[in-house]
């Protein structure tokens, strides 16, 4: 979320947006979202700047004489790294590893690849350390209980104690980035700040995510998805997103080999804002585009062919009849925000987008009610050709 004192996933003043039915098969705390995909770019929030997918004409031809069925999946996650979301990431890391078996037993035989890539909102988050380290000490000398309370200054305070040391392998001020790492959308391989893994985590792959030759995926997914609590230049996880996916130049290279023609392709937002906020107007707004605009550009990735995706999103759901999240409080990070321009891009998926309350105490549920959808999508795929 946002650092007010505050990522991934994290939200907005609310932009409009319609009340979706609650699918009676889930809990109260996941919902099934069936999006409207004629709306207009308008019905849920949008900017000047937007994502431009290519014309009908340049998409690949999809040949329905082509065989049926994925011989793979590729996972993308996109996760809040702002300072109210270090459970939620818990959360995350302790269920995805069973929902990755349980997609692998699902799928037909021989299409058990996968490749996971995870990445953050806040692509370098040291960018305004040294900036948040003085603000932080002026406000603990101004502070009668040495208590730092003053909001976004404070955000990155625990990385000025000590001289900036934080434990791991980063000291504020100390370190560059490292190749890809100050790139938006580029696969997180070592995470760095507060609450963060802060260590390489050296995947089996060699690339920016992890693939099915890891010798033990659970350590591997805890590493990757702690991307911490330090984001300090404002959350745009659909723009993290649809960098990751369809960026081009320094992105493009960072995340090659991820994206395969033969796989589904299931993204999951994790955020506990919309993706803008009360900062917006000095955080240089949120994330570019639409909703449809989001939508029409994931699905020109994939040919055209919107049924080889499947959209999973936790967040918030206080906007709802039966919502449980309560508003975000970014004095102590309960709570979270509505999220109606999340919401409505997953919903433009039909069946195949899903959302749950990312306020849940364990996410492990709603993925596993996630796990035939992808697997139909699986069965269903039809590759380009």
């Amino acid at each position: 979320m946002r650092r007010t004192l505050i990522l991934l996933v994290s939200l907005l003043p609310a932009c409009g947006s319609e009340n979706r039915d609650v699918d009676d098969t889930l809990p109260t705390s996941m919902t099934a979202v069936s999006g409207d995909t004629s709306a207009s770019a308008g019905d849920g929030g949008s900017s000047d700047e937007g994502f431009d997918p290519p014309p009908p004409s340049d998409l690949p031809d999809v040949d329905p004489d082509a065989g049926v069925g994925c011989n793979a999946v590729d996972f993308l996650f996109v996760i809040d790294n702002s300072g109210s979301m270090a459970d939620e990431q818990q959360h995350l890391i302790d269920s995805v590893p069973g929902f990755v078996a349980a997609i692998e037993q699902r799928l037909p035989p021989g299409s058990g690849s996968y490749h996971i890539m995870v990445t953050d909102v806040d692509p370098w988050v040291y960018e305004a350390c040294e900036e948040a380290c003085v603000d932080s000490a002026q406000c603990e000398t101004q502070s009668e209980t040495a208590e730092c309370d003053c909001g976004y200054p404070c955000a990155l305070r625990t990385l000025c104690i000590g001289g900036g040391k934080i434990g791991g392998d980063y000291a504020c001020g100390s370190v560059a980035p490292e190749t890809c790492e100050a790139v938006a959308g580029a696969g997180v391989t070592h995470p760095r700040g507060r609450d963060a893994s802060n260590r390489d985590c050296e995947f089996s792959s060699g690339e920016r995510y992890v693939t099915n030759i890891e010798p033990d995926l659970t350590a591997a997914i805890d590493c990757a998805a702690r991307v911490g609590t330090s984001s300090s230049v404002g959350e745009k996880p659909m723009f993290a997103m649809m960098e990751a996916l369809t960026g081009a130049g320094e992105v493009a290279a960072c995340n090659e080999g991820f994206l395969r023609d033969d796989a589904v392709l299931v993204v999951t937002i994790i955020t506990d804002e919309d993706d803008n906020g009360p900062h917006a107007d000095d955080l240089e707004g949120d994330s570019p585009g639409s909703p449809s605009e989001w939508f029409d550009a994931l699905v020109a990735v994939k040919g055209g062919n919107e049924k080889a995706i499947v959209a999973l999103a936790l967040i918030g759901d206080n906007d709802q009849p039966a919502g449980i999240c309560a508003p975000l409080d970014h004095a102590t990070f309960d709570g979270a925000e509505a999220a109606p321009r999340i919401r409505d891009f997953v919903g433009r998926f039909g069946t195949r987008g899903k959302v749950a309350s990312v306020c849940a105490d364990n996410y492990e549920e709603f993925f596993m009610q996630t796990v035939d959808t992808i697997g139909e999508a699986c069965e269903e795929f039809q590759p380009e050709g």
